[in-house]
């Protein structure tokens, strides 16, 4: 199984409809989970938190709607692809088809004791995902320019994987690789 979140930023972009294109063309047969990005959705929740002042906890239960009203995006764009909240329904999808796109749910994530926190984002969420589904790959498609060279350490001081996002794969059994959107085509 391969886990293949599409960054938010590729929302802005017709990006978005290319890599879902690409899931659809050259994943078919294989089990592939895809993890969207908050995109417009979650920048709109930074901008309510600068303005309202409200806590982590709150924007971040916030940024996990913004990653399901992606996963509704992406599924309208794509309805053959199966929606799934929970964990036990991506596999129960996975069953009866190979690509399902998750929506996470909040609750299952609060069970989980995933910290409240910007340093965590859909990055972090589709490692763990990943983890939890035992994934033999997990892939990170992003809309920034990708050196093949850097660590996953350098792309979160770039700020191009999230902060918390090699603290969850710290003993990852699955193979990782960080990717522009151009070469996921």
């Amino acid at each position: 199984m391969i886990v293949i979140k599409l960054g938010g930023s590729l929302s802005y972009l017709d990006a978005l409809i290319n890599c879902l294109d690409s899931v659809e063309k050259n994943y078919q047969g294989r089990a592939v989970v895809i993890v969207p990005g908050g995109g417009v959705f979650a920048d709109q929740v930074r901008l309510a938190q600068q303005r309202w002042q409200f806590d982590d906890r709150t924007a971040h239960r916030m940024a996990i709607l913004s990653m399901q009203q992606m996963a509704l995006l992406l599924n309208g764009v794509k309805p053959d692809f199966a929606l799934a909240g929970s964990v036990a329904d991506i596999r129960r999808q996975l069953q009866r088809q190979a690509c399902v796109i998750w929506s996470p749910d909040n609750a299952e994530l609060e069970q989980a004791e995933i910290p409240a926190s910007w340093d965590i984002t859909s990055d972090s969420l589709a490692a763990w995902l990943a983890q939890v589904l035992s994934a033999s790959e997990l892939i990170l498609v992003k809309s920034a320019n990708i050196d093949a060279n850097l660590s996953l350490q350098q792309f979160a001081k770039m700020n191009i994987i999230d902060k918390g996002f090699c603290d969850f794969v710290m003993q990852a059994a699955f193979k990782i690789q960080v990717i522009n959107q151009q070469n996921f085509w």
